[in-house]
């Protein structure tokens, strides 16, 4: 078999697993060196387990460890992996359509990729615990920021029976969430499970949330079978232990394939801002009307923003989650960008020379 008809053969081989004709153009280049093209379904140690149409090997990743942490290979990269050797070795891999992304914990505030060239951000959200409306926001605007379309799941659905709760429930989130979908899932009676294997059947899905979320529980839902370990969540504040240790890529009985990663406990922004603009698009929508085009949304006069809340319009509690996490953005970017930095420090002074000058004012010109 030629090398030209064995890649023409591959796509059907790795299909489950999303190659599809641009891949295969894309990768040609390397097909014509020899390399294998396979995806990452986990890495860990600096190997990864990469499937293959010859089933999945074992490679180090050596040859594709930079000093940048965003562009090391992670789970759900395109790899091209040598066709032979002991170890094998991943030599590249392909540009990434979509990579999320959040900020690390590290005082040098370097982002961290979670998983890469996902279609559907599936944010999981225990129902069993009261709902934190911050977080859902916090993952959406990282989810919108990676290019994929998010979707949040509520889920441990039949501990709300009363059918009123849990509608009012899902409209709280709606309203969270605009332009979102939102589903109730329960594992235990199987609802909503069917609706979700529908949505995720075409393309690949990041599972997303916190330990308890029952991302594991759902993981399973999907899958058919117990493929993950799941663990009780306690009763007391709803919270479980990390069952997914690592990111790992399978490919999902209907259709699709499913990224599980481990439960997350720090969700920071990285280098976000349009993800956060997605998430507060009402906001952005009536900031429009605003008497000036720099308003700050704080005490201007002729902002729309704060006559929306005024009248109720716009719940004042997303306003203020909207300048959390804008202000938490800047100042993840601005350790990065030193021409940002400045503008920071340089607005920072016209503001403090205002509130010198009306604190004067006010004391009729005694400082």
């Amino acid at each position: 078999m030629t090398l030209s008809s064995s890649l023409s053969a591959r796509p059907h081989a790795l299909a489950a697993y999303g190659w599809d004709e641009t891949w295969a153009a894309e990768f040609a280049p390397y097909a014509a060196a020899g390399l294998l093209p396979g995806r990452v379904v986990r890495v860990d140690r600096g190997q990864c387990d990469v499937m293959t149409e010859d089933g999945v090997i074992r490679a180090d990743t050596a040859f594709v460890t930079p000093h940048d942490p965003l562009r090391v290979i992670c789970t759900g990269d395109w790899a091209a992996v040598e066709a032979t050797g002991s170890p094998r070795y991943v030599k590249a891999y392909l540009p990434r359509r979509t990579a999320f992304v959040r900020s690390t914990s590290s005082q040098r505030s370097e982002g961290q990729i979670l998983a890469a060239n996902v279609d559907h951000a599936i944010i999981a959200v225990s129902l069993a615990v009261e709902l934190d409306l911050g977080r859902i926001e916090r993952f959406l605007a990282l989810a919108w920021e990676s290019g994929a379309q998010p979707l949040v799941v509520l889920t441990k659905a039949d501990l709300v029976p009363d059918p009123d709760a849990l509608a009012y429930l899902v409209r709280d989130v709606e309203t969270t969430a605009p332009g979102v979908q939102v589903l109730t899932v329960s594992s235990h009676t199987g609802e909503g499970t069917d609706v979700l294997a529908a949505v995720v059947s075409g393309g690949t899905s990041v599972l997303l949330g916190i330990s308890g979320a029952g991302k594991s529980t759902l993981a399973n839902a999907l899958l058919g079978e117990d493929a993950m370990d799941v663990q009780a969540t306690r009763e007391v504040d709803g919270k479980g232990r990390h069952t997914t240790t690592t990111r790992n890529l399978l490919a999902l009985p209907g259709g699709g394939v499913l990224i599980d990663t481990p439960g997350l406990r720090g969700v920071g922004l990285f280098d976000a801002e349009a993800g956060v603009g997605q998430v507060f698009s009402e906001i952005e929508d009536l900031a429009a009307g605003c008497r000036f085009h720099d308003c700050a949304h704080e005490a201007e006069p002729g902002c729309a923003v704060l006559a929306a809340v005024a009248d109720g319009t716009l719940p004042e509690r997303r306003l203020e989650s909207y300048r959390k996490l804008l202000r938490e953005n800047q100042r993840i970017v601005a350790k990065t960008d030193a021409r940002l930095r400045a503008e920071i420090r340089r607005d920072w002074r016209v503001k403090s020379a205002v509130g010198r000058a009306n604190y004067a004012a006010k004391r009729g010109g005694r400082v």
